[in-house]
């Protein structure tokens, strides 16, 4: 009997030992995250050593019979698995804000060597003395391949051509048996109805990637939980990482303002044609007149500049999604829920959408966004539709059921997103939220245009684009500055 009791003794002390830790681990986490009011953070700070201290007399003292010591000991563990999981997810979640709030200092380019699909080169060996078309625009990117094929004795016969369409031309009718191109530009070759089928009828031999200087910043508010700001919403369309430049094919505006509880998202289609402004170092083509899409191409800040200048707003943070990882953040959520308004269902290769709620899978969530063709609104219901699966992401994110996820949720959240805000400002918000609870008033207006066929500076041809209703563009402007001055967008008419 003594013996049993000794090892209850030591038993309970090691247990009791176990509680104080996680309960510090859980502690520790949470207030290194950094969220929670004090009115939350010092009642939870009590509760959690009340309840150690409750749990150690009743396991050392009080708990003397088999049933009740056995009672007692299953609860600690509990309490002990618990406050480990806790402070496991807030750690995951302290981890991803670090790493979108992490901008990076340079992107990523991807350059391939690219030849037709029948042709007889197979590897990059093969391509010592092969004819080689680029383009000027790309001239950065050309040179990096092409000096590192010369470094292993492979040198091709380069001739330079000013667009994309004259490039294209020169490859498939014989005149070079190769292209290099920047892979950000692939998807505006997939684009061009002449070349839909260019991934299926040509192979990549071979690929490097060069970086450029990110010169995208902040303009931070001095309090982001009383300052109305502004934020660049940019969705990339880039394959070959969420690190690397590609065409911005979400543009939208949160306008926020914490003190009506008021969030204003302002659309600007793809195709919407501007001129280009871009900051020292972005390797843009400044003053140019082009589809807003391809300013993603130079970086986000170039795109930040260029809506800054087109609305005539100062733009305080940028938040940048990756659609194709979005694919990988909307798989493990389990799919999104869309609605399609009434006429506007439709069934193609990829997708198919009824009327009313639908649930998308991953793969359709994305064609849903990309699709343009199966409306006669084009880029207008594109850019809806994009709204839709955004919010669909949000909604099922919030759901309580993602704690069974929750781990490779955020772990799939920190290759989606980044952002300018600073983890600082990200935790002040959640504070501000939890605090206050507040209810806020989601606004919605787009910008609008007529559309046309025009030369785009990035393309060095002409491409269909949406000229500007400069009305809409003064009515954007209007209700952006109402709501930063405590207004409603509404009452701009």
């Amino acid at each position: 009997m003594k013996e049993q009791s000794k090892f209850s003794k030591v038993l309970s002390i090691l247990l009791s030992v176990v509680l104080v830790i996680s309960s510090f681990y859980l502690l520790y986490q949470v207030i290194r995250l950094n969220v929670l009011p004090s009115k939350f953070l010092f009642p939870l700070t009590i509760g959690v050593v009340v309840l150690d201290a409750i749990f150690i007399l009743l396991l050392v003292y009080f708990s003397k019979n088999v049933v009740s010591k056995i009672i007692c000991i299953v609860l600690t563990l509990f309490i002990c698995v618990a406050s480990c999981f806790g402070g496991y997810y807030i750690s995951k979640t302290q981890n991803v804000l670090s790493s979108i709030t992490n901008v990076a200092k340079h992107a990523k380019n991807t350059v391939s060597v690219i030849v037709k699909e029948s042709s007889s080169i197979k590897n990059k060996s093969q391509l010592n003395g092969v004819s080689v078309g680029s383009l000027r625009l790309n001239e950065q990117g050309s040179k990096k391949a092409l000096k590192e094929l010369s470094n292993e004795g492979i040198v091709l016969n380069q001739t330079e051509y000013d667009s994309m369409t004259a490039l294209l031309e020169a490859f498939y009718n014989g005149e070079v048996d190769s292209i290099i191109i920047n892979e950000s530009s692939r998807s505006q070759i997939l684009d061009m109805e002449a070349y839909s089928n260019f991934d299926s009828n040509t192979r990549v031999v071979y690929q490097t990637s060069y970086k450029v200087k990110n010169n995208d910043s902040a303009t931070s508010v001095s309090d982001i939980t009383s300052k109305p700001f502004n934020v660049l919403i940019s969705g990339s369309d880039t394959r070959g990482g969420f690190d690397e430049n590609g065409r911005s094919d979400v543009i939208m505006i949160a306008t926020v303002n914490p003190k009506t509880h008021t969030i204003l998202l302002t659309s600007v289609p793809r195709d919407f044609y501007v001129t280009t402004a871009c900051d020292a170092g972005d390797g843009c083509m400044q003053g140019a007149l082009d589809k807003i899409t391809h300013t993603g191409i130079h970086g986000t800040n170039t795109t930040k500049r260029t809506v800054e200048q087109l609305l005539g707003i100062e733009i305080n943070y940028t938040f940048k999604v990756g659609f194709d990882t979005v694919t990988e953040l909307v798989d493990v959520l389990g799919g999104v829920d869309v609605y399609v308004e009434p006429g506007y269902a439709t069934t193609n290769s990829l997708y198919s959408v009824h009327e009313g709620i639908n649930h998308l899978n991953a793969e359709q969530a994305l064609a849903f966004a990309r699709d343009r063709y199966s409306y006669t609104e084009g880029d207008r219901q594109r850019t809806k539709n994009q709204q839709q699966v955004l919010m669909g992401i949000v909604k099922e994110a919030t759901k309580p059921s993602v704690i069974t996820n929750y781990a490779a949720i955020m772990d799939t959240m920190a290759n989606t997103f980044s952002t300018t805000m600073s983890n600082e400002e990200i935790t002040d918000l959640i504070k501000y939220q939890l605090n206050n609870n507040p209810t806020w008033k989601m606004e919605q207006y787009m910008v609008d245009g007529t559309g046309d066929t025009l030369m785009c500076a990035e393309l060095g041809d002409a491409a269909s684009v949406m000229v500007p209703d400069q009305s809409t563009v003064k009515m954007a402007k209007d209700k952006i500055n109402a709501v930063l001055a405590g207004k409603s967008s509404e009452d701009v008419k």
